[in-house]
């Protein structure tokens, strides 16, 4: 790789690193190329992405970013996995790790907060946007829901005694 190939490379990480919200780094202990794919497929569709990385470079695209702080966590055979959702690439990530011993989860951050492996797998253990999103209609609709059954239920309640009246009014 000569030297502008570098450049252009350390320019990429860094748009990625600016564009992304959570940054989660991993240690590849002997993924196979079908592992691998499956780790980025699972990524793609939760929306975040997968990069391995070449640590000196790495470093150097970190500079001037909220991911700063991640600079020591660079050494050995890295990846990382990032996404503009908050929790879809830890989620992904540190499940992945469990079922594989090949990927190990060093670390990461969300914005400039560095987090460590307990804080990546919290960050995993939440709710995702669309989730959240979810419950939040729900609860929104909930009381509406309930606010028009009993608004509704007078109504019919009326319409029963009327019916009745007027049943027991033709008999007689």
């Amino acid at each position: 790789m000569d030297r502008t190939q570098k450049e252009e490379l350390v320019s990429q990480l860094n748009e990625t690193f600016n564009g992304a919200e959570t940054v989660v780094v991993t240690h590849n202990l002997g993924l196979s190329v079908k592992e691998m794919e499956d780790l980025r497929t699972q990524l793609r569709d939760a929306g975040a992405s997968f990069k391995v990385t070449q640590n000196r470079l790495t470093r150097l695209a970190l500079k001037d970013t909220k991911f700063e702080g991640l600079a020591d966590l660079f050494k050995g055979p890295t990846g990382i996995a990032y996404s503009d959702d908050v929790v879809a690439a830890a989620k992904i990530a540190v499940k992945f790790a469990k079922a594989n011993d090949n990927l190990e989860v060093v670390g990461g951050a969300m914005g400039k907060e560095v987090l460590d492996i307990a804080g990546v797998q919290m960050l995993a253990s939440m709710p995702s946007l669309d989730e959240l999103r979810g419950k939040l209609v729900g609860l929104v609709q909930a009381p509406a829901t309930k606010v028009a059954g009993v608004l509704q239920a007078p109504a019919g309640q009326l319409a029963r005694v009327c019916s009745a009246y007027a049943t027991k009014g033709s008999e007689a």
